[in-house]
């Protein structure tokens, strides 16, 4: 089956799957209500600096300001900064500013008011709106420019030497002075001529977001990035993909018009979708990104994951569950922990988990079975391009990653906390309700002699006090000298009632 992609269209939003050999790797969508913000490039104004954390809030034009850190500031970096050489070439929004403190505190660089062009270099997660960063970069389809930085890298998913050094060489002679230039993996094997239709496509496109800046007052929209379908084709629609599969006929045209100018040979592969089944249906994507959103993830040996997340993390556990094995323990535990690694690192990439990480593996007592536990984990996470940190496995089976969190994880942008148990993921029992309403009796049935005090409860609540709790009812009625009736009301919340002394 090879590796293939598949956009699925509609009105209402626009989802992508990455499968190799018919598994689901990549999952992203874009909704047209909320819109991804990654890669748009605004006028902001200054809204407010904060002196004690070297940081300021810039207000752009959407609903929370957007926080910048005194490290993204590109008017204090001098021409010739250096960049960390990294093989980040093929995500939208790359942190490529160089990696340098400040010569100056972020209170002598800004004042409150300022304009100033930002690019969302973080969408809004949960309750913290958007990071930017002046550190512009325009992405290509070979190259990705930056007009603050003054840098030539190569990708370092092109092996070969040579190859680099040829690309290196063409990249300074098309060069705009001042600017730089992160060539693509894409770029293998490309002509002179393309990589300078390329630069010369992004240089006029950021002289037009220049004209932008200087004719609109902050804040205000100067760029946004392509739509969702053709970043993915610009970005992922490479030599190594068999198949790119559209179930919308006009995108379909768009698309294949779209690739026809920069990559002609590459049309045959991009196929239309017209069966009846939905296209995410038949390559089996809907009900991987039902397990996605699950808590509790079913290895093939009968163990199983149980992901929790937090305000402040991700939580993994590792569990044998059904999985006994068939020699000692620790050869049981070990098979178990090598299989979840695996598992891990999947779920982790496919769900766009971020931040800090804790995974807890089964205990185990040998240094060497946690070395390849430790070194299975790594391995599986290597093909990820998120920025991502691994510590080794400590006596008591704990790995920590931290992992760049860019956009919103799969989790929090399809679904939203319980309204019904507040997000807390679970609700007091009827039982422990039935003896808050007895205390609240005893509080209330003192007055309440010759009277009837009327209890409405949910159902299950009132079933309880009717059925298993009936003694204690009562024995209640006995103790406050009132009748108790109880009134089921499926209109409650389980953990509400009401009391009424009538």
């Amino acid at each position: 089956m090879g590796l293939e992609i598949a956009i699925s269209v509609a009105r209402e939003e626009t989802r992508v799957a990455v499968l190799d050999n018919g598994v689901v790797t990549d999952l992203f969508g874009d909704r047209a209500k909320h819109k991804d913000f990654v890669g748009n490039i605004y006028k902001g104004k200054v809204a407010k600096v904060l002196p004690g954390m070297q940081a300021a809030f810039v207000d752009i034009g959407l609903e929370k300001a957007a926080f910048m850190h005194v490290s993204d500031l590109s008017m204090d970096a001098e021409p010739g900064d250096t960049l960390v050489d990294t093989d980040e070439d093929e995500k939208d929004g790359d942190d490529l500013r160089p990696r340098r403190e400040s010569s100056k505190p972020i209170e002598q660089l800004l004042s409150e008011g300022q304009d100033l062009t930002v690019q969302i270099s973080k969408g809004p997660i949960g309750t913290k709106g958007p990071r930017v960063t002046s550190y512009v970069s325009l992405p290509g389809r070979y190259l990705v420019f930056m007009p603050n930085v003054e840098h030539i890298g190569v990708s370092r998913r092109i092996p070969r030497d040579e190859e680099r050094a040829r690309l290196k060489e063409i990249m300074k002679r098309l060069r705009h002075p001042g600017c730089g230039y992160i060539v693509r993996t894409v770029s293998e094997g490309v002509k002179e001529e393309e990589l300078r239709s390329d630069v010369d496509f992004l240089h006029v496109l950021w002289q037009d977001i220049r004209e932008k800046h200087d004719q609109q007052p902050a804040p205000a929209l100067l760029h946004t990035d392509l739509s969702l379908s053709f970043r993915v084709v610009r970005d992922l629609f490479g030599k190594k993909v068999d198949r790119l599969w559209i179930d919308s006929r006009e995108e379909y045209e768009a698309v294949r018009d779209f690739v026809q100018r920069f990559s002609p040979e590459q049309t045959s592969r991009i196929h239309f979708y017209d069966k009846d089944e939905s296209l995410f249906d038949h390559l089996g994507v809907e009900q991987e990104m039902a397990r996605a959103l699950s808590r509790k993830v079913w290895l093939k040996s009968g163990g199983y994951l149980v992901i929790d997340h937090t305000e402040a993390m991700t939580v993994i556990d590792v569990n044998t569950g059904r999985f006994v094995g068939k020699r000692d323990q620790e050869e049981t535990i070990l098979r178990n922990n090598l299989e979840a690694a695996k598992e891990v690192a999947y779920q982790i990439k496919l769900r766009g988990i971020g931040g800090i990480i804790i995974v807890d593996f089964i205990d185990m007592e040998r240094e060497k079975n946690r070395d390849k536990v430790y070194h299975a984990l790594v391995d599986a996470m290597a093909s990820d391009k998120a920025r991502t940190r691994i510590s080794r496995i400590s006596d008591l089976g704990l790995i920590e990653i931290s992992r760049e969190r860019v956009r919103e994880d799969l989790l929090r942008s399809l679904s939203e906390p319980c309204r019904y148990c507040d997000g807390r993921g679970y609700t007091k029992s009827p039982t422990t309700i039935a003896y808050e309403i007895f205390r609240e009796i005893r509080r209330i049935g003192t007055g309440a002699e010759q009277q009837r005090i009327v209890v409405g409860a949910h159902p299950s609540v009132a079933g309880l006090l009717q059925d298993e709790e009936r003694q204690g009812l009562e024995a209640l009625e006995r103790e406050c000298m009132a009748k108790i009736l109880v009134m089921p009301d499926e209109q409650l919340h389980l953990e509400q009632y009401d009391l009424a002394v009538i």
